[in-house]
């Protein structure tokens, strides 16, 4: 792994990703790009935007203070650890830096959403999610180590998610986890039988050349059941695919991805499709 993207607010969740960052970037030899995108309030522009220099010196020195005590942990030792401050007042700018620096990996921290708050509001995280072309990595609380035992990953088994699945599966060698492929069948039009799940799931592993052994779960919802399946298999981190849907596609339909992210009590990685 080449490098690892940390988007930190100074927050104790930032605080949580930037532990479970470092822990896979001591086993995998990766850098550390620590970004913080630096919030430019309106109080502080002139009428036509610009901000006086003056300013903007004092906001950075206040910045690479804060950022400097931040990154005082003992966890980051021997470690290569790169600070990014950026000019800008969303994190829509994450996977342009992840693109820009080839990195391989986004960690964000989390407390998650419901309700109305989640559809109308969301989180910079599930902005992520939803955009990023990168893989990301959903973490819900602190972790001593990021020690992954049981990695599992939910599929549709659909063609479109060959390469998907076999990104997950490298992941997961590359973390030192076992993997385990599931399906979530439901009710409703997207039933299959038993015999119709396997045949769609051996068809799929052929096409992927992977040689895995896959559960099928039955639940009410995708959701339910991803989450479910996760909780009764003891895992310790959950994948799930992702289609970044956006506007009111996204907004119709929602997103699967963004909700396990969301309601997870554990780390979730996504991978966009």
């Amino acid at each position: 792994m080449k490098s690892i993207v940390v988007p930190i607010d100074f927050s104790e969740q930032s605080k949580f990703a930037l532990k479970a960052a470092a822990s896979i970037a001591a086993k995998t030899n990766a850098e550390l790009l620590v970004l913080h995108m630096l919030e430019l309030t309106p109080a502080i522009m002139t009428e036509s935007g610009y901000i006086p220099e003056v300013q903007m010196v004092h906001l950075m020195k206040m910045t690479e203070k804060r950022f400097n005590k931040f990154l005082n942990e003992p966890y980051l030792e021997n470690l290569k650890v790169t600070p990014i401050i950026k000019h800008y007042k969303v994190f829509s700018e994450v996977e342009e830096i992840a693109k820009l620096h080839g990195a391989n990996l986004i960690v964000m921290g989390s407390h998650g959403t419901d309700g109305l708050e989640e559809i109308f509001i969301g989180s910079n995280t599930e902005r992520v999610v939803r955009s990023s072309e990168v893989p990301v990595l959903v973490i819900k609380g602190e972790l001593n180590d990021f020690q992954v035992s049981r990695f599992v990953f939910a599929s549709d088994f659909k063609e479109e998610n060959v390469e998907v699945v076999q990104k997950a599966a490298a992941f997961a060698d590359l973390i030192g986890s076992d993997f385990k492929l599931f399906y979530v069948n439901t009710p409703g039009d997207s039933f299959l039988s038993t015999g119709d799940a396997y045949k769609k799931i051996s068809s799929f592993l052929n096409l992927a050349n992977l040689g895995l052994e896959v559960d099928v779960y039955n639940d009410y919802t995708v959701e339910r059941g991803v989450l479910n399946f996760a909780e009764a298999n003891a895992a310790d981190l959950i994948g799930i695919p992702t289609h970044g849907r956006r506007g009111l596609s996204h907004f119709f339909m929602g997103s699967i991805g963004e909700d396990v992210a969301n309601h997870s009590k554990i780390p979730v990685v996504t991978f966009k499709i």
